[in-house]
């Protein structure tokens, strides 16, 4: 039992090692998006409207909106001229960001929630989960060694994603 637990200790579990090699507009679009997804969540789980929602909520364009524009220094995936698919996902959270803000500010607080919902499900989530594909760096980052960090940062993110679908519909049972 003593060496199985030595043998478990001994293996890597991740490095970070691939990201410290990447580009620097990789370094600084996971610094941008690494906070945004956290605090994305936290945002969409918590009540809306108060002074902490629009102090964070401002926090989080500002990161997504270093996360899109440091995107378009990212050219690993040249398809175009330097350029593939995912920059669109760039130029639409740049426009996705524009108009949430100018829907809050003009209190269309529904489409704001569409837009913010959009943009941290297709802009984080989903873009996210193809950083993940073989020959990616995060996946150089979270799958060398063994396989648990990787089942670890699926478990949190589907944790999170069950928590925010139950609130919403939980919300939306009490609204009726």
């Amino acid at each position: 039992m003593a060496e199985r637990a030595i043998e478990f200790n001994r293996m890597p579990l991740m490095t970070l090692e691939p990201l410290f090699d990447a580009p620097l507009a990789v370094q600084i679009h996971v610094a941008a998006v690494t906070p945004a997804a956290l605090l994305g969540a936290y945002i969409l789980l918590r009540p809306k409207g108060t002074p902490l929602h629009r102090l964070l909520g401002r926090i989080w364009m500002v990161l997504m909106i270093v996360t899109a524009i440091s995107s378009f220094f990212i050219h690993q995936l040249d398809l175009f001229y330097g350029f593939s698919p995912i920059h669109l996902l760039s130029i639409a959270t740049l426009f996705g960001s524009w108009n949430a803000i100018a829907a809050a500010r003009r209190g269309d607080i529904r489409l704001h929630e569409r837009i913010v919902a959009g943009l941290y499900f297709g802009g984080i989530v989903l873009a996210g989960l193809f950083t993940f594909v073989p020959g990616r760096i995060m996946h150089a980052v979270v799958f060398t060694g063994t396989e648990s960090p990787a089942a670890l940062a699926v478990a949190v993110i589907g944790s999170i994603l069950v928590a925010i679908v139950l609130r919403r519909r939980r919300r939306r049972l009490i609204a009726r």
